[in-house]
């Protein structure tokens, strides 16, 4: 499996099951960050804004993901929606393993959704703060959830980026420096068994 970061909140997963692109951003709006052509099996959106909702953006392949895909309804804010509205969390299960992409929530994680979520191996999570969590509300659903591999999303990346978001540093700043891995790329290759980590990609 190899999950592919194109800045913002937008990957790749690429597997034997199939592929998918989450969160596709509209040209010219997360600045300093433009997609380059993708096509993949599904492209799925966590809401309609623009930095996460452009699925005209990504090609079709024509074949159905065989993967198992499961859409987990959440809040963009702390105040159930009334700020910014729903946000869905997307749960793929795929090559054994489960992978959630959280969108841009906003609050921590009630019994139920936790429930919802069950075991997940990878977790895709915002961490920049002001529309989403912030760097320490994302570390307390990452204690919720308790996934083995964490990636932060939807930060700010010096002049690249939405520049109210706060830099990746001030989430990792929360982790033991030795379980950080600092990916040399923008590609993650999966294999089993997983390490533990707080995983950043390199733009």
């Amino acid at each position: 499996m190899e999950l592919i970061w194109y800045g913002h909140a937008c990957f790749m997963l690429r597997s034997e099951d199939g592929s998918a692109v989450f969160d596709p951003y509209v040209p010219g709006y997360v600045q300093g960050l433009r997609l380059p052509p993708l096509t993949a099996d599904a492209v799925v959106c966590s809401h309609k804004h623009s930095d996460h909702y452009c699925p005209e953006a990504v090609m079709l392949s024509g074949k159905p993901p065989r993967f198992k895909m499961q859409q987990i309804y959440s809040f963009h804010d702390e105040c159930m929606g009334a700020k910014r509205g729903c946000n869905l969390i997307t749960v793929v299960n795929a090559e054994g393993l489960s992978v959630a992409h959280c969108g841009d929530l906003g609050h921590t994680l009630n019994t139920e959704t936790l429930n919802c979520l069950g075991k997940i191996d990878i977790l895709m999570i915002p961490v920049g703060g002001i529309y989403t969590l912030d760097a320490k509300a994302a570390k307390a659903v990452c204690e919720q959830i308790k996934p083995t591999v964490i990636i932060p999303m939807h930060y700010r990346c010096g002049k690249v980026g939405i520049q109210k978001l706060a830099p990746v540093d001030d989430f990792l700043g929360l982790f033991d420096e030795n379980g950080i891995t600092r990916l040399p790329s923008n590609t993650l290759t999966i294999e089993k068994p997983l390490k533990p980590s707080v995983t950043v990609f390199t733009l």
